[in-house]
């Protein structure tokens, strides 16, 4: 793994000696570098590998969490816009305000590469610069080239895919522009959104057979893309092509071109899930063969044997957070580490307190991300007959019952009771068990004090504050340490899992015939290593609508809030709340949280809103800078921007 990243920052490097990352910025920066500059990159196999890393530098970039607009547009996390210090770029978090994006400098834009964004373009160029030269080296074996040109085509068609979920419709660069094309041919334009699907599922296509079925050496290849990997990216390029967003959406309907050409379709097509379940299978096969499966937790011999309860909370943490190679649902995963367990993880210990510069604490979980959560039956805190939601902010205090999830005789409030395993994994809590930080007694685990400036984990300053006193719990590994030292356990987020894949199976096959045993299976395997019953039998059994799985509508609802607790701050949520069309549903509500200078109990207890999200219909596409639009007069504006 070292070696693949290594490798990545020698190529980095290698680019800006060629002056790749100085180049023109007029039109979108894709015409070739010096013709024998290019020549000496691939004079030889070791030198054509170190391009090729080029092309996955970009990529690795991506891995930064705060400018990944899937996690930082998603409200699941959202991050005080007036701290007196600014330990990290927060423009991607301050986006779900409605108040800081603009056209004279887009925030995260990839576009031209610039406010947060990584210059997409750019890598595309490189991609094809790799695919026109790669003849070169003559002592390269067919087989590596083979794999190398896979290897790009997935990387060129990923760029294009990621750019089209930010900005729609966008330029097509099949190949690079001749130094000597006309003005008109280096002034593009953007490309119907069908088309630029198409164009990345061909890629895709063509790159998915000279791919490696599995990494055979992990120390040096680990990052690198395989087969189901592409399987996988296809699946979801197809579901996104077939959602709302893209498929017969109305209010795009008058996007068009200057010449009238309209970049999104006038209807839509429902045999673009059916495409898209096809995909999903065939990855699911794929993965299958490789003795894929859902993760459940390794207990290291120096543990003391762990109940259920915890196992199962430990289960859904490491999923996500557990070593890559030890990991049998990691689809795909990028090389460099998450850096963020310290913005995560809250003061839980005296020296911690002491030691409070090492640890900000400051990501927070707003109300309406923990009220996805479902009760212990299995079903929305709004539905479940049996739990009482009207009094779900009434104080009650922790007991036997419920001691490895809330501190045994610690007053809380009813909500943070009789909650799935998921919500216990993913929400720390006043008052929450937090199993770790260096204590692995299941009897004498640390807990989250979080009332009032005097209690550990409450606001000591305007920098390590947790605004609204709740923490994603699942982004931190319990085997990191935060005291008056910090011992961080490295892990690598995942960008596709293999739960993701099941869900997004099911999702694809409810839109294609509704409601089936095959639907409810994908869907229940999810929720069995949760410790959760299956679909029906949970809605039949607890819910006040308990037809509602029975329905192609109701078990829509069903699925789409299974991925967003399942995948919660895991960087797919902002994405799919775009292509469901449900973001403005879902970024009215307000952002609130409790009273954190408050050390009464009655008055920690008291809701605040922080902010009321603004954003509207134009926010579902990024809009183009006025650099862009006045370099390339063929360009159109994003609607409604």
């Amino acid at each position: 793994m070292k070696y693949i990243v290594d490798r990545i920052l020698f190529a980095v490097a290698f680019c800006f000696a060629l002056g790749f990352l100085q180049g023109c910025k007029k039109y979108l920066d894709v015409t070739p570098e010096n013709v024998g500059t290019i020549d000496y990159a691939f004079r030889n196999r070791n030198e054509a590998e170190n391009y090729l890393f080029t092309c996955y530098g970009t990529l690795q970039n991506m891995s930064d969490v705060v400018t990944d607009p899937g996690f930082t547009t998603s409200g699941e996390i959202v991050y005080p816009n007036d701290l007196s210090e600014r330990p990290i770029s927060d423009a991607g978090f301050q986006l779900t305000r409605g108040t800081v994006q603009n056209i004279s400098n887009p925030v995260l834009n990839y576009w031209d590469g610039s406010n947060g964004g990584g210059s997409i373009f750019q890598a595309i160029r490189r991609c094809n610069i790799m695919l026109e030269n790669i003849d070169k080296p003559i002592d390269l074996s067919p087989e590596e080239k083979a794999r190398w040109i896979a290897e790009t085509k997935f990387l060129k068609a990923y760029y294009h895919y990621f750019l089209t979920r930010m900005y729609g419709p966008i330029p097509i660069y099949r190949a690079n522009q001749s130094i000597t094309a006309p003005i008109e041919e280096i002034r593009v334009k953007r490309q119907p959104v069908d088309t630029v699907f198409n164009y990345v599922v061909q890629l895709l296509d063509e790159a998915i057979p000279d791919l490696p079925q599995q990494i055979g050496n992990l120390q040096q290849e680990l990052g690198r893309i395989t087969r189901v990997t592409a399987m996988a990216v296809k699946a979801e390029v197809l579901a996104t092509q077939a959602s709302p967003l893209f498929n017969g959406n109305a209010d795009y309907a008058q996007f068009k071109n200057k010449d009238g050409q309209a970049l999104f379709p006038a209807s839509a097509d429902p045999a673009k899930w059916k495409r898209a379940a096809d995909a999903c299978k065939a990855a699911l096969d794929e993965a299958a063969t490789l003795n894929m499966r859902l993760y459940t937790f390794i207990q290291p011999a120096n543990l003391p044997t762990l109940n259920d309860s915890l196992r199962k909370v430990l289960t859904i943490q490491n999923a996500v957070t557990e070593k890559w190679d030890l990991n049998a649902e990691v689809i795909w995963a990028l090389n460099p580490n998450f850096g963020y367990q310290s913005f995560c993880i809250p003061r839980l210990t005296s020296k911690a307190v002491e030691n409070s510069t090492s640890a900000a604490g400051s990501f927070t979980v707003p109300m309406f991300t923990t009220d996805l959560f479902y009760t212990n039956n299995g079903v929305p805190v709004n539905e479940d007959k049996n739990w009482d939601y009207a009094h779900r902010f009434d104080l009650q205090t922790g007991d036997d019952a419920s001691k490895y999830y809330i501190k045994s005789g610690y007053v809380t409030v009813k909500n943070n009771f009789a909650r799935e395993s998921r919500y216990y994994a993913n929400i720390g809590f006043d008052g929450g068990i937090w199993f770790g930080n260096g204590v692995t007694d299941p009897n004498n685990a640390l807990y989250i004090e979080a009332k009032g400036p005097t209690s550990k984990a409450g606001p000591k300053d305007r920098v390590r504050i947790n605004v609204l006193a709740a923490w994603p719990k699942k982004l931190v590994n319990y085997l990191t340490v935060f005291n008056e030292g910090v011992q961080q356990t490295a892990y690598r987020l995942p960008r596709i899992r293999l739960a993701d894949l099941y869900l997004l199976y099911a999702e694809c096959l409810n839109e294609v015939s509704g409601p089936n045993a095959e639907t409810y299976r994908y869907i229940d395997m999810v929720r069995a290593r949760a410790g959760l019953k299956g679909v029906v039998e949970s809605w039949a059994q607890y819910s006040k609508l308990p037809a509602k799985p029975s329905g192609k509508d109701g078990l829509r609802e069903i699925i789409q809030q299974e991925r967003r607790i399942e995948l919660c701050f895991e960087g797919r949520s902002g994405w799919d709340l775009r292509r469901w069309k449900k973001m403005l549903t879902v970024l009215s509500t307000p952002v609130q949280g409790w009273s954190i200078f408050q050390s009464s109990n009655s008055g920690f207890y008291t809701l605040q809103t922080l902010f009321i999200p603004g954003v509207t219909v134009r926010d579902y596409f990024w809009p183009l800078s006025d650099g862009a639009m006045s370099n390339n007069p063929n360009l159109v504006q994003t609607l409604y921007w």
